[in-house]
């Protein structure tokens, strides 16, 4: 019962020292992801500070216990490869712990932090046709 208890004491310092030395924000996938041109490339020699976690599913939660869907819920990641910005802070680090298994992290600087409507934007194809003129507008069809 007493290790029980000293493990319990031992953990707020261990995530306290694993969000400040920033080693919880390293991938879990060890496959590196290509990048294409629409996605935010992070520099690691960037003067610009890391602030955020950048957190996307990798792994279902299906079969999994409510209290690991709770906290997947409280991270606000409803659906596999959804990604989602968390500024760094204790509490996110518990959670992002309790679900480490099924999440890959990385620490984004605050300028590639992106909402979700930005998200959708950058994935969107593009049109692959342009408009070079209505004809509606331009009344031939009126004069005809």
């Amino acid at each position: 019962m007493a290790s029980i208890l000293a493990a319990h004491r031992r953990v707020p310092r261990l995530i306290q020292s694993l969000s400040s030395s920033r080693l919880l924000a390293t991938a879990v996938s060890p496959t590196a992801t290509p990048s294409s041109s629409s996605a935010p490339s992070v520099s690691s020699s960037s003067s610009e500070p890391l602030t955020h976690y950048r957190i996307t599913l990798r792994r279902s939660a299906i079969s999994l216990p409510a209290n690991i869907k709770g906290t997947l819920v409280a991270l606000g990641i409803h659906r596999r490869m959804q990604t989602v910005y968390h500024r760094h802070n204790p509490e996110t680090a518990g959670k992002i712990l309790r679900v480490k298994e099924l999440v890959e992290v990385q620490n984004v600087p605050e300028s590639a932090v992106r909402t979700k409507t930005e998200q959708r934007r950058e994935r969107k194809a593009p049109r692959g046709f342009v408009v070079v003129g209505n004809r509606l507008s331009e009344g031939v069809l009126e004069s005809a």
